[in-house]
């Protein structure tokens, strides 16, 4: 799955800053300086963004769950909570959840950018800043040897991946999906290794029956959940599962042809979506709400192997994507007034 089988970016973005980055231009080309300072304020800004804002379209998924004659009482219980706990963290002091996860940072990066050295130093500068800074919790654990482990007292390592963009009309641009991965959510992280026999619907709706229900609650529904169906190796068919409940591929196409990209089955999102909702499970109590929604890529494989991956993104959605381009440097704007979504008046029911 490549960057090419994007389609147009329509995140809306707030300009962060435009210090520390300049466009210059050597043997008759254009190119983008980046400085490290440029790259270390990105990720503490973004890492702050994620831990207490959220995005606007969660937000109203959680109002729906409370407008939905549907949902059970407890499905309300639930959203209203988390409701509640949102318009507490965009205050700026307390973090949505106290699992403050691990920092995952994903940059994709334009072949006429230029930086200072390597790139994942800055990176994690900023993620050790955001950590230290403010009030999110530590939770990487160093190994000393294979049996003791020691609390690295920063939240690092992080995980950084950094890509090469070689897309035409990206050579000056550079982005970065930014995330913070809870114990719980990264613990439902699932891969099976099946056969030809599942690509059928009535066998990998059997499937899927089977293995959603045994997400259960612990990773604190309703879940943005991926399933991912191929993959050339499972590494990727996992790796695309965790972008996916992310809603970073959301632009894939909605088909498949010969020159075998990726690409999302939405009619079958539809059909697991009402799968979910049939468990009864509901928003951690029982009721209707187990997903807010479901993605399901669809991608190539060896004809020998059938990855199947199935990850969640938890009611902490934590991830803004983020970009350097010659303009400055752009973050997604998350959502900064969440009391828009609460109830004008929260009624008995609600509140039982």
């Amino acid at each position: 799955m490549c960057s090419s089988d994007l389609g147009e970016d329509q995140t809306e973005y707030r300009l962060l800053s435009t210090d520390g980055i300049e466009v210059v231009h050597l043997g008759g080309q254009q190119f983008l300086r980046v400085s490290e300072q440029a790259l270390k304020d990105l990720t503490f800004a973004a890492m702050r963004d994620i831990q207490h804002r959220l995005r606007p379209g969660h937000l109203q998924q959680l109002r729906n769950i409370l407008d939905d004659p549907q949902a059970s009482p407890n499905d309300r219980f639930v959203a209203l909570d988390l409701l509640r706990n949102a318009n507490i963290a965009a205050g700026g002091v307390l973090p949505m959840c106290q699992d403050t996860g691990t920092a995952i940072v994903m940059g994709k990066r334009g072949q006429h950018v230029l930086t200072e050295g390597t790139d994942e130093m800055p990176l994690s500068k900023g993620v050790f800043d955001a950590y230290t800074r403010l009030n999110l919790r530590y939770s990487q654990n160093a190994p000393i040897t294979m049996w003791e482990e020691k609390n690295t007292g920063s939240n690092l390592t992080a995980q950084i991946e950094l890509y090469a963009d070689t897309q035409p009309g990206h050579e000056t641009t550079y982005k970065f999906l930014f995330m913070a991965k809870g114990g719980g959510s990264a613990n439902k992280s699932y891969l099976f290794q099946e056969t030809k026999a599942v690509l059928n619907e009535a066998a990998m709706m059997r499937f899927l029956d089977e293995k959603l229900r045994g997400l259960g609650t612990a990773a604190c529904p309703p879940y943005h959940l991926a399933i991912v169906v191929g993959g050339t190796s499972a590494e990727f068919a996992l790796k695309t599962a965790k972008y996916a409940s992310a809603k970073y591929l959301d632009t894939l196409p909605t088909s498949g042809d010969m020159s075998a990209h990726g690409f999302r089955d939405v009619e079958m999102e539809e059909k697991v979506l009402k799968l979910t909702q049939e468990f009864g499970i509901g928003a951690q109590f029982g009721g209707k709400y187990f997903c807010h929604d479901v993605r399901v890529i669809r991608l190539p494989r060896h004809g020998a192997s059938l990855p199947i991956a199935i990850a969640v993104s938890c009611s902490a959605d934590r991830q803004c994507v983020a970009k350097i381009t010659p303009e400055g440097a752009y973050i997604e704007q998350l959502e900064t007034e969440p009391g828009q979504y609460l109830p004008d008046v929260v009624d008995e029911e609600l509140d039982a």
